[in-house]
């Protein structure tokens, strides 16, 4: 493959591929032939499997080599290292949470493919399934710095190594370059793309604001015949809901899935109603309950003991035909402090970290709003480290998937304000992503003007809920002193 002039012009390159030829010889021919002949084996949780020799993904196949294995808590991971190595690797963290207690493999090989562009531009590459499914910032971070390390033992200190996180995958990349960071040498840049950066505190306030709306309107989660629980619990232990069944809920309420014209006029009202008090894009809102349903069981229930984060008391909603019916007879509820303060440890962000940090974000991201990147910003603002920031922004409107030509611009850009410690522009940025484009051919859509309204503008913020960090250094330093203090990994 044909790379950009950029990154032939990187300084140093020789010297580095040289590097990375060597330390992938060695690394290759000890792992590689310590796999041959073993078939891939179950592991159980907590016993560490070996790197085998494994499959790369389609786009791959030809240029790369890849392994799977498992480190000692019991999370899968999976390594991929070029042919044409440039001698760096870029940690991945995986969004989501996926549900469920066990792990799935095949949520590292996922990304390793839909993040393939990575490999292509000379990176090697690992990331972690994780331990468990469910809610655990820290404890994802932990496994993404698990796999740094299992990389280091395995293939030797890359030249460089930077952290990416898409996502929840961005909290999780973010927690890490905090938590980690500062250890020397474990990694010099963060990229973090469509990451979801207010924190799991603040985070999900327009998902807590649907939950009860949505019951206000539609009355059928849970129906009146069914038991009812607090909504802040997004469903009841033991309920066989799926999401099958929460889609035809919401489908009765709002017609969402009908044309328009075949909606009832009360469908209809519901439907505008719901939308413009929560401010969720339509094409999104069953992705957004959902969440609220599950994944607030997942962390209530599971992660927390049945202890409520969530509080809606004091916000005033607006934007229905009758906001004073509406803030009636909304359910409202206050947090368990203690819950609050193990869910604001867990995920919120310091803003304490002292790395290159990029991002780059759809300015029309229908699931992580863009306006995390004003809390973001706000949070490395409060803890005097806003040099160590640049943010990009892109005109598109997909959450899962940008443009490769712009996330090999990123990386570029990256590197090379880690090399050089001058950092790049939003416009230097978007300037370099014609090179990487005549490669890729998947356009360049950065909007170099852009700059994202407060994050109060789209979700509402609780008392006390304006200023940031959510969870300052202090409070984390005071907090990491409690027993037992955030989710158990």
């Amino acid at each position: 493959m044909t790379t950009p002039d950029h990154r032939t012009r990187t300084p140093g390159r020789s010297a580095r591929r040289r590097y990375g030829h060597a330390v992938l010889t060695a690394g290759l021919a000890a792992l590689f032939l310590g796999s041959l002949g073993n078939a891939p084996v179950s592991h159980a949780s907590g016993t560490p499997a070996p790197p085998t020799a494994a499959e790369c993904p389609p786009r791959l196949a030809s240029t790369a080599r890849c392994w799977t294995g498992q480190d000692d808590n019991g999370a899968p991971w999976t390594m991929a290292v070029p042919a044409d190595w440039n001698g760096s690797l870029v940690v991945h963290a995986h969004g989501g949470p996926d549900l469920g207690d066990t792990s799935d493999p095949e949520r590292s090989t996922g990304d390793l493919e839909r993040f393939a562009v990575m490999v292509e531009e000379g990176y090697a590459w690992a990331g972690s399934a994780y331990r468990r499914g469910g809610y655990g910032t820290r404890m994802a971070a932990a496994d993404t710095e698990n796999v740094r390390r299992l990389f280091t033992e395995h293939f030797g200190r890359p030249g460089r190594t930077y952290l990416h996180g898409q996502s929840w995958g961005g909290n999780v990349a973010a927690k890490t370059a905090e938590t980690y960071g500062t250890k020397p040498g474990a990694y010099d840049g963060v990229l973090l793309t469509n990451g979801v950066l207010g924190g799991g505190s603040r985070g999900y306030d327009h998902r807590v604001d649907l939950r009860v709306v949505y019951q206000y309107y539609c009355r059928n989660h849970p129906r009146p015949t069914e038991p009812q629980y607090p909504l802040w619990k997004g469903l009841r232990a033991g309920s066989t809901l799926t999401s099958a069944g929460l889609r035809a809920r919401l489908d009765e309420c709002t017609g969402l899935t009908s044309a328009p014209a075949d909606r009832t006029a009360l469908q209809q009202r519901n439907l505008d109603d719901i939308l413009a008090v929560t401010r969720i894009p339509e094409r999104s809102l069953e992705a957004h309950l959902r969440f609220a349903t599950f994944t607030f069981r997942d962390l209530v229930t599971s992660r927390l003991d049945g202890r409520n984060p969530f509080g809606n008391q004091g916000v005033r909603y607006t934007g229905s035909h009758d906001d004073k019916a509406l803030n009636a007879g909304v359910e409202r509820f206050a947090p368990d402090p203690t819950a609050r303060r193990d869910l604001s440890w867990d995920s919120d962000l310091t803003g304490k970290v002292s790395l290159p940090v990029l991002t780059l974000h759809a300015i029309d991201d229908p699931t992580a709003f863009v306006e995390h990147e004003s809390a973001y910003r706000a949070t490395l603002h409060g803890a005097g480290r806003a040099g160590n920031l640049v943010q990009t922004f892109t005109k598109e409107s997909e959450h899962s998937g940008l443009s490769d030509a712009e996330y090999a611009t990123s990386l570029a850009a990256l590197d090379t304000w880690a090399r050089s410690g001058r950092a790049p522009t939003p416009r230097t940025v978007a300037a370099s992503c014609p090179a990487f484009d005549a490669t890729y051919g998947t356009g360049c859509f950065y909007d170099p003007g852009h700059h994202p309204a407060p994050y109060a503008s789209r979700v509402r913020p609780r008392p006390g809920g304006l200023g940031w960090p959510a969870m300052t250094a202090a409070q984390e330093r005071a907090w990491s002193r409690i027993d037992g203090v955030g989710i158990a990994p």
